[in-house]
């Protein structure tokens, strides 16, 4: 898999550019703020339908602009297919592959695949749980595009069910329980506060089945992903960090004991005993969730815990570490993805040579020698191992102009 051609209208500080692209190893050269960047987060937004760097689409949209445009091209086992997604801020975004509207904006998902190592990713190891539960599940739809689907669907329940608890707040905290009120602001006409109670326990629980049912798939392909994804990662560390310190990355579940000691461990329990302690465990936090108005069990309230032998990486590890232990991350989900469909995703690597030392840098250049392609962005040549530039095709990009250099066409 590759881009052959990369467009954008309006997008970042781009008015428009188009950009061929070729298999192998291209490089976006240029000094910081001139939009190397802003292509290579493009060329990601195209494969997730989000941005590495900002949670909202506004940014995205140059200043003064109704919305922007994406346009890729991707060559996929020799066939061509064309995405083009419409951003507009404040309204749903459009989708069209071959010229043709999708139903979903999320149709488009899984005609391109990237994998990304940026700056940013330093958070996957120093940073809140969120950063390492959004790499598992982008790894998910990235493997399988249903995933996505399945954890908007996650994410919708969460938000429904917080709803009705912040709703029904007054109601578990009415002093007198047997109290009548006619129709006030909150309870039906003649309504009592024990009847008003057992409603909205009784449609709680119908989300609590929801939250399970949909918490429940989504736990247990996470686990199937990590543990998958374990050997990838210490081999990736091995290689780059060129150390025999074992990388390690364990399950840190929000369900109660003994299931999260097993998932801990490693285990990948059956999808029905997932769903069954997700049951179980709303249960047993009722009180606190109607206390405090939140759902507190469930895939959004797990971690990833990364190690580095015995200890743990978070506040253990050093700058160097916390960086090849990110790069490793991504590297392993790039050859688990390389192994699942059989063809190589697009490696981005996005002004990563400037944050190692050299001998990082080199083994980081031998390990990417063989992929299909990568883009990497630099601000000097010499941020780049000059084995991997010599072989490289290079485009200087200086205010949104983006040109070959000519020693990278020969001419």
């Amino acid at each position: 898999m590759h881009l052959r051609e990369l467009s954008v209208t309006d997008f970042r500080s781009y008015p428009a550019a188009t950009v061929a692209l070729e298999p192998g190893v291209t490089v976006l050269l240029g000094r910081n703020g001139q939009g190397k960047t802003n292509l290579v987060e493009a060329a990601g937004y195209v494969a997730t339908l989000g941005s590495h760097r900002v949670a909202q689409d506004a940014p995205l949209v140059r200043a003064g602009a109704g919305s922007a445009v994406v346009r890729a091209t991707v060559v996929h086992d020799g066939h061509e297919s064309l995405v083009e997604l419409e951003i507009v801020p404040g309204r749903a975004n459009k989708a069209r592959v071959n010229r043709s509207p999708v139903a979903r904006q999320r149709d488009v998902l899984g005609t391109l695949r990237t994998v990304l190592f940026a700056p940013e990713d330093l958070a996957l190891v120093k940073g809140d749980p969120a950063e390492r539960r959004r790499l598992l599940d982008d790894l998910l739809v990235a493997r399988q595009p249903r995933w996505a689907g399945v954890r908007a669907d996650y994410d919708r329940a969460v938000k429904q069910r917080n709803a009705l608890l912040r709703s029904a707040a007054h109601l578990w905290r009415a002093p007198r329980a047997g109290a009548r009120r006619s129709g006030g602001p909150n309870l039906a006409p003649g309504q009592s506060l024990d009847e008003a109670r057992v409603g909205a326990l009784d449609t709680l629980r119908v989300f609590d089945g929801q939250l399970a049912q949909i918490g429940g798939a989504l736990l247990y392909a996470r686990l199937r992903l990590l543990r998958d994804l374990g050997p990838y990662l210490q081999e990736a560390y091995r290689t780059i960090s060129d150390s025999e310190t074992v990388a390690g990355a364990s399950y840190r579940s929000s369900l109660p004991e003994p299931v999260a000691a097993r998932v801990a461990d490693g285990e990948v329990p059956d999808q029905d005993d997932l769903v069954q302690a997700l049951l179980d465990a709303v249960e047993q936090v009722r009180a606190a969730e109607q206390e405090r108005g939140v759902t507190l069990v469930g895939p959004h309230r797990d971690d990833v815990l990364l190690s580095l032998g015995d200890l743990p990486a978070k506040g253990y590890a050093s700058h160097g570490e916390s960086w090849s232990l990110a790069l490793s991350l991504r590297l392993a989900g790039f050859h688990l993805l390389r192994h699942d469909l059989g063809t190589d995703p697009v490696l981005v690597l996005d002004d990563v040579f400037a944050e190692l030392d050299s001998g990082r840098r080199r083994r980081l250049a031998e390990l990417v020698a063989d992929c299909e392609q990568v883009l990497i962005t630099a601000a000097v040549p010499e941020d780049v191992p000059a084995d991997l530039l010599g072989t490289a095709r290079v485009l200087e990009v200086t205010l949104g102009s983006v040109v070959p250099t000519p020693t990278a066409t020969g001419d």
